[in-house]
């Protein structure tokens, strides 16, 4: 299966810990560039540093749930704490798509629900992945990119 991944870190040296998570990775057929990107928090809570964030595309056997398995197992080793939700963290890995798949359970539902919404997200995805479709709003990646404002995600 082809799994399109999202990683961010705004904790640590994250360069270090976004390349280093990356090499974990067998059969990436694909990567983005590092663009660094405003932290997203909650109404109330305090400011965060800024994040740097990138996607990839990878080919594994793994079914969906297994993957996230495995991403969770990858933050932990990097030192990720889950206090709250959109809190700082060292490492974020989240499934944004695989193939052409709707899959939907308790703990993970794909397409990412908030994907098509952020800008740090649709940047470096579209770098790598610009025509490929979105399975419920049915529209390519670079186009959801043109409805989103992404004039704070810069390139590193």
């Amino acid at each position: 299966m082809k799994y399109a991944i999202a990683l961010g870190s705004n904790l640590g040296d994250s360069r270090t810990i976004l390349e280093s998570a990356l090499n974990r990775f067998e059969n990436i057929i694909a990567r983005s560039s590092w663009y660094q990107t405003k932290a997203v928090t909650l109404p109330g809570s305090s400011s965060q540093p800024d994040y740097i964030n990138g996607a990839a595309i990878l080919e594994t056997e793994l079914e969906p749930l297994e993957l996230l398995t495995k991403l969770q197992q990858l933050e932990a080793e990097f030192g990720r704490v889950r206090y709250q939700r959109w809190d700082a963290r060292t490492l974020d890995l989240d499934i944004l798509l695989v193939d052409d798949v709707v899959f939907q359970t308790e703990t993970l539902e794909i397409p990412h629900p908030r994907m098509s919404d952020r800008a740090f997200v649709l940047v470096p995805l579209a770098e790598i992945a610009p025509d490929w479709k979105h399975p419920v709003l049915n529209c390519s990646i670079a186009e959801l990119l043109q409805t989103v404002d992404a004039s704070d995600v810069r390139k590193l």
